[in-house]
């Protein structure tokens, strides 16, 4: 499998990338780093099975050239553009590229799933860049790609996989999640691309359900 990873010196990309390269089961995997500036992932640099591409979300051209030859995308970052420029372009681009499979990153509140105190809270936090966050996932939900939209909890270090996968239609459960959770669920939908195609994802650790703020 050929895997672009866009924003790809975020956290979550760096521990995504790290498993994909140090694990066994994941030893056919080809990583190609799309980010505004290489050198911080210098340290990949001469490894056969990483590409670095030096370039913006911004420029559609830039995105067309790295998305050719791949089989998955992972867009490692939330689309708050006003205009939704990075979602459009990567949209763009995949069908130019004829590439199908992409994993969005978001965030949790795009439908009123979240309840209760936290759910009012989170709204209040997350409202200034909701109306582009919703409209990330309407873009990707009719543009007839194989989309998986990721609606990500509030963000922790913890050193611990342990989450909860909740879909579209539901009430969206726990506040917070760990990074090397959220890592891991995007894992498993490299290993398994079919799964949980065409849909809106929340994960979070269950045992912060009831919280009315996150777990830091």
């Amino acid at each position: 499998m050929n895997l672009l990873i866009a924003a790809a010196n975020g956290q979550i990309a760096k521990i995504v990338e790290n498993r994909i390269l140090t694990e066994p089961g994941f030893k056919d995997v080809r990583l190609t780093l799309f980010l505004r500036n290489a050198d911080r992932l210098a340290d990949l640099k001469g490894n056969p099975r990483v590409t670095l591409i030096e370039g913006s979300l911004d420029d559609a051209t830039e995105l067309t050239t790295a998305m050719a030859g791949q089989d998955m995308v992972f867009v490692a970052v939330v689309d708050h553009t006003p205009a939704n420029s990075w979602t459009k372009n990567v949209i763009a681009a995949m069908q130019q590229q004829c590439v199908k499979r992409v994993l969005f990153t978001n965030i949790l509140g795009l439908y009123n799933e979240v309840p209760g105190e936290f759910g009012a809270w989170n709204l209040q936090m997350v409202r200034a860049g909701l109306p582009a966050a919703i409209h990330s996932d309407e873009l990707l939900a009719s543009s007839g790609l194989d989309y998986t939209t990721l609606r990500l909890p509030w963000l922790n270090d913890h050193d611990e996989i342990k989450y909860t996968v909740t879909h579209r239609n539901d009430q969206y459960e726990g506040v917070s999640g760990s990074r090397q959770s959220v890592a891991d669920y995007v894992l498993q939908l490299v290993k398994d691309p079919t799964r949980d195609v065409k849909d809106s994802v929340g994960m979070a650790d269950a045992d912060t359900q009831g919280l009315d703020r996150p777990v830091y």
